[in-house]
């Protein structure tokens, strides 16, 4: 079937073009291609039908200067390939394409000062409508003053303007149910392999362990600290499996937990018959090891 759209030297289909053989107004085209909700399902399904044999396409760019909008939100994040931050841009991603939202990623590196200003200030000038800063790095305040709205995942970094809300992802009471359940089982006290500790998901982390053992009266073990990967929980874990009164650790990431369990088994150490060991994100491989 021919598209008048993608005819070569054609002119491009205009929303008047789709609206004729739709049956519709030009306004009501307008409403269903920029998503509004007060159309009948039939009305929608003809104004799509027709836009699809045209090969129409809605000018996004013209749509942004008469409302001032680009229906897109920008967001901040580490640029890394850890399965915490990558996954929580795929959910924020999910999100913003069901509200009719493209995403606009700017990603920070690591050991980078000036990065989430950057970052924030690139995305300003994209025109964006809202911004997510989901920078798990600790770079100091953060002070700039924005006009749009700004949500901030996981870090008490500092915005100027009244629309900015910052909120944690939970991961100090997952650490310290995760922390609950190891006495629960009967251990007296829990290792902890931690993270970086300039991440604040490792601060939250390492706080909800050492909330849970103070709760119960229990010792708070010396932490051994991390850098995120397997090797790294490894090397913590030859270190824990030395020591026979270790029972049960928790570890930051499910990385270094199974770093931690080849550690344990290569001395000898069943897991979980000798000790129990958990770990955090949920990573695909986790249920397998």
């Amino acid at each position: 079937m021919t598209r008048v759209g993608a005819r070569a030297g054609g002119p491009a289909p205009r929303s008047v073009d789709v609206a004729r053989p739709a049956g519709v107004s030009q306004k009501t085209v307008s409403r269903v291609l920029n998503g509004e909700r007060c159309v009948s399902d039939e009305a929608r399904r003809r104004v799509l039908e027709a836009a699809g044999e045209l090969g129409y396409r809605l000018n996004g760019a013209a749509r942004a200067l008469a409302s001032g909008r680009t229906r897109s939100i920008g967001v901040v994040t580490l640029g890394t390939a850890l399965y915490g931050p990558a996954s929580l841009l795929v959910g924020v991603e999910h999100a913003a394409r069901d509200a009719g939202y493209a995403l606009r990623v700017v990603n920070t590196l690591e050991g980078d000062p000036g990065g989430v200003v950057g970052a924030v200030e690139s995305l300003l000038e994209q025109g964006v409508d809202g911004i997510v800063v989901s920078e798990p790095i600790d770079g100091g305040t953060v002070s700039l003053s924005v006009d749009v709205p700004v949500l901030v995942l996981g870090a008490p970094a500092a915005f100027g303007g009244t629309r900015t809300v910052a909120t944690g992802v939970g991961a100090e009471l997952l650490a310290r149910t995760a922390t609950e359940h190891l006495l629960d089982l009967g251990h007296t006290t829990v290792h902890h392999v931690a993270g970086p500790e300039r991440w604040f998901a490792a601060r939250d982390r390492r706080e909800g362990w050492r909330s849970a053992l103070a709760a119960r009266g229990a010792e708070q073990p010396a932490v051994l600290v991390g850098d995120w990967s397997a090797a790294s929980g490894h090397g913590a874990g030859c270190a824990l499996a030395a020591d026979v009164d270790v029972t049960a650790v928790f570890a930051a990431n499910d990385g270094m937990a199974i770093g931690v369990i080849r550690a344990l088994t290569e001395a000898g150490r069943r897991v979980p018959d000798d000790v129990s060991v958990v770990g955090f994100d949920d990573i695909p491989v986790a249920p397998r090891t």
